[in-house]
């Protein structure tokens, strides 16, 4: 269908272009919402997705550090239910992001203190596993650093398009980057080929690696010439780049923004603790899925 994402349609693009960069918010401050209580949101909630109809994310800040339940059952206000079960995650699919030396978490970077560059969440995933939001929650920081780095891939979409809808075209290809096979025996998985871009429900969809290894981009001019650009966007315009060191309580709703994370040092008392908890469905902007009880339910 024509629309602000069909590289054809110039109209609706510039139009929308318009109106998206009008409402870019400066800092992930603009974008942070209260919430008392997590169990009763009430009109809060319709803040967080006013937020995250406006720039694809929202900081929300409990007073408290909240259980993993009580993690799970405000996502499920905002239609957050079928959670992305990774080799990795915790029994309860969701995952306690700490430095990890051993067993199945040995050699990946997010159980590290090491810098984690650009990416979307579950690139490497079936398109039936697609990870469309992820919830990050801060239990307890790095007593040095972890620094969360977020930028709109609607934002990503308008730099490649101003520079050429060739570009944008080229990563819409079915075969655009392909994600070679993991042998791991605790995360075996097939070679993953499909698009970067692609349009679902009329919601732009951005799946990404800026990793130099472990991905095949397509050999093509184009390909390579948007890869080049989407590399680069970051230090090109840093004032799209939204920054926050999250500090206990304080969470990262997201539909799966371009993301990144900075090195940290933790200290004595116990180290960095984050929960993520990544979601097959799309955050619900319209309000229709989200109801009292509805998260009663959800909390048991």
């Amino acid at each position: 269908m024509p629309g602000p994402f069909d590289p054809r349609d110039d109209k609706a693009y510039h139009e929308w272009r318009r109106r998206k960069l009008a409402a870019r918010p400066p800092s992930l401050e603009a974008l942070a919402v209260e919430v008392p209580d997590p169990r009763r949101p009430g009109a809060a909630l319709g803040a967080v997705r006013a937020a995250c109809a406006r720039a694809n994310a929202c900081l929300v800040r409990f007073p408290r550090p909240l259980s993993k339940e009580e993690l799970r059952a405000f996502a499920a206000l905002l239609g957050l239910r079928r959670l992305d079960r990774n080799p990795c995650a915790d029994e309860d699919a969701v995952t306690s992001l700490r430095v990890r030396e051993g067993g199945p978490h040995r050699g990946y970077i997010p159980y590290s203190d090491r810098p984690l560059s650009w990416h979307t969440d579950g690139y490497y995933n079936p398109p039936e596993r697609t990870v469309r939001a992820f919830v990050l929650h801060c239990v307890r920081p790095a007593a040095e650093g972890g620094e969360s780095l977020l930028m709109d891939h609607e934002l990503a979409y308008i730099d490649l398009r101003d520079g050429d809808p060739a570009l944008v075209e080229a990563l819409m290809a079915p075969d655009a980057m392909t994600i070679p096979p993991n042998e791991a025996p605790e995360a075996t998985r097939e070679a993953r080929t499909g698009p970067v871009l692609w349009v679902e429900d009329g919601r732009l969809r951005l799946r990404y690696t800026a990793r130099g290894r472990n991905v095949v981009w397509k050999d093509d001019p184009l390909v390579r010439a948007a890869a080049e650009r989407l590399r680069t966007l970051p230090e090109r315009r840093p004032e799209w780049v939204l920054r926050r060191r999250l500090r206990p309580g304080e969470t990262l709703v997201t539909a799966n923004v371009l993301h990144a994370r900075t090195g940290f040092r933790d200290g004595a008392d116990g180290g960095r603790l984050l929960y993520r908890a990544r979601y097959h469905d799309a955050i619900d902007t319209a309000g229709e899925a989200g109801t009292e009880r509805e998260l009663r339910r959800c909390s048991g």
